[in-house]
């Protein structure tokens, strides 16, 4: 018999442990898995619901001091290792002739074991590879150097690596319809803007940033709308598949990206919140919304008329290299012909279906004289079909995956083959959800940058889901696991750029910490480690109100402010205002706590 091995045997071999950091202080929730019913009820996975419509679903510790991005940039590659045949021995029976093995054989969900991470960075650059970061770079230089000159100072990986970081930073701060201007203020901004580039540099990078070479883009346009940033996109996409494996269920449905300006194939569509954006097919794993295959819809072809048996189309497309799974979809793309193209790749289908399709038979649409919550089944020797009454409709269903009409035992009787398409339905929503939390997009009227914004958005949140499954002991029982995540994944991708500056920022903060980072990395390596024990969470930048005598006027706000306090900094209990997180005199500390820490 083959030897096996299970993939957490693998993963202890080839992963690296990470320390442990404690953040108490922070109560966020993280996403959490939540459907409706078409009643507008609240959907619990102990009380599973049924609708045909599709309804949301659910779902760091500081990474180790990294060198120089430019010297090892292709050190976050994924890296493929051979690892040796670890299963347990066979046991034997008694008459010598079978092998049982003392491990289960079953398919395993999760990242596959050629993935490697060694920190939270390194699982971000598993998908947005130093590939796909050489070939933004030398399209941006290439058009700035078209329009600026002898006048534009090229970009490098570090700088386009600071660039993305900061706009992941600014999603974590719920900063995407804020002006670029108040990131970057003296006062009300964040440090970390200021420290790592000046505004200007940043909107250069915005208004510069390409994707391919815009003089060859005609002749590409005339077979390919999706030209101006195809091949980062087939990159990208190829790394989704490749590094994790769906579980049981899959969900295929469509995501809707916001955007409003000028494109050849933006959709509307009225039943999505945003109306107008442009449009992408997704099959991802239903547990975790992992997206694991992703497709644009750049609309019709050239010349060519409305494209027919679309939704089958993209289901085959999107299931191609799955067997064994069963595939949840909506009723746009469910069909009796698309279930059994489905059971000829070992695959099993479950998703409502319109009444006006051919293959339903007239008598099991019939409505009246029915009972409300009643259902009325009909089979073939490999599909079945239930038709549930509802009080103003008829729910259908139809299944390849379920053989017989069983009815479950809760107070509405709904039957088995509902209940599973409601747990399983809302990958592909939980996806939107959680992407559009901390969405790191901006303003922009360029489509090709609104797709890489959600490039990024989605390669953070996979990366996400590929962290937390390789490391399930990290932040045990916190809830704002995606948040701290996304936090680290920018200060890590800011840093290198922050360290190699050579001129200070003009505000007292951002000098600070842009001077305590260089000291970090000049200093020996012992001393680059020290900070606080593992498991323990940093001091507070800001003491609470500390019950002083009386207010007083903030010492570092201008006095024709007149900006009353009772809040002291912790370390030198100057009185400051809500506006100031420290004192100018202690940001040396305050920083060194939160970046070297």
């Amino acid at each position: 018999m083959a030897a096996r091995f299970t993939a957490t045997q693998v993963l202890e071999q080839i992963l690296s442990s990470v320390d442990q950091e404690d953040y108490s202080d922070c109560q966020e929730e993280e996403e959490e898995k939540v459907s409706e019913d078409e009643d507008g009820e609240e959907y619990n996975p102990e009380r599973r619901e049924v609708d045909d419509a599709s309804s949301p679903s659910s779902e760091e510790e500081q990474p180790e001091e990294e060198p120089p991005e430019d010297e090892h940039e292709d050190e976050h590659e994924e890296e493929i290792s051979s690892a040796p045949d670890q299963r347990e021995p066979p046991l034997l029976s008694k008459n010598g002739k079978i092998e049982w093995s003392p491990v289960a054989y079953g398919r395993h969900r999760g990242p596959l074991a050629i993935c490697r991470t060694r920190d939270i960075a390194s699982a971000f650059h598993l998908f947005v590879t130093p590939a796909i970061g050489r070939i933004i770079v030398e399209m941006t230089n290439l058009h700035g150097a078209r329009k600026y000159g002898d006048g534009w100072r090229p970009m490098d990986t570090t700088d386009l690596r600071a660039y993305l970081g900061l706009l992941i930073l600014a999603g974590v701060y719920r900063s995407r319809g804020e002006a670029a201007a108040s990131l970057w203020d003296a006062e009300s901004g964040r440090t970390v803007f200021r420290a790592t580039m000046s505004l200007k540099v940043f909107h250069r990078y915005s208004r510069l940033l390409r994707f391919d070479d815009r003089h060859s883009r005609p002749a590409r346009l005339a077979t390919d709308k999706l030209a101006a940033i195809r091949e980062v996109w087939d990159l990208w996409e190829a790394r989704l598949p490749a590094l994790y494996n769906p579980g049981p269920d899959v969900t295929v449905d469509e995501q809707l990206v916001p955007f409003r300006g000028r494109c050849p194939f933006r959709q509307y569509i009225p039943s999505k919140p945003a109306k107008y954006g442009i449009k992408s097919w997704v099959a991802c794993d239903a547990k975790s919304s992992y997206a694991w295959k992703m497709q644009v819809y750049t609309g019709k072809a050239a010349g060519g008329g409305p494209e027919k048996n679309q939704g089958m189309r993209v289901v085959l497309d999107l299931t191609t290299g799955l067997s064994g799974r069963n595939v949840t979809c909506g009723n746009f793309f469910t069909s009796y012909d698309l279930g059994q193209r489905l059971l000829e790749r070992n695959l099993t289908m479950v998703g409502t279906v319109r009444k006006n399709k051919a293959e339903l038979p007239p008598v099991l649409l019939e409505s009246s004289g029915r009972q409300v919550l009643s259902s009325r089944f009909a089979f073939t020797p490999t599909a079945t079909l239930v038709n549930l009454a509802k009080r103003n409709k008829n729910v259908l269903l139809l299944s390849t995956l379920h053989t017989e009409g069983h009815i479950s035992h809760r107070r509405d009787r709904k039957p088995a083959l509902i209940l599973d398409y409601n747990c399983n339905k809302g990958g592909v929503d939980n996806l939107d959800k959680v992407v559009g939390t901390y969405s790191c997009s901006r303003m922009t009227a360029r489509w090709p940058l609104v797709v890489f914004h959600n490039i990024l958005d989605v390669s953070s949140y996979i990366a996400f889901v590929i962290w937390r499954e390789i490391k399930p002991d990290w932040m045990p029982g916190k809830r704002n696991k995606r948040r701290v995540f996304l936090e680290q994944l920018g200060k890590a991708l800011v840093k290198p750029l922050i360290q190699r500056r050579q001129h200070l920022p003009r505000t007292e903060a951002a000098s600070a910490l842009v001077k305590v980072l260089q000291s970090a990395m000049a200093a020996p390596p012992d001393q680059q480690r020290e900070g606080p024990a593992a498991g323990t969470a940093a001091a507070p930048l800001v003491a609470p109100a500390t019950g002083a005598s009386k207010r007083k006027r903030c010492q570092l706000c201008p006095p024709k402010k007149d900006s009353k306090t009772h809040t002291v900094c912790c370390r030198c209990m100057k009185y400051i205002c809500c506006s100031h997180a420290y004192c100018h005199t202690c940001a040396h500390w305050a920083f060194s706590q939160d970046w070297t820490g």
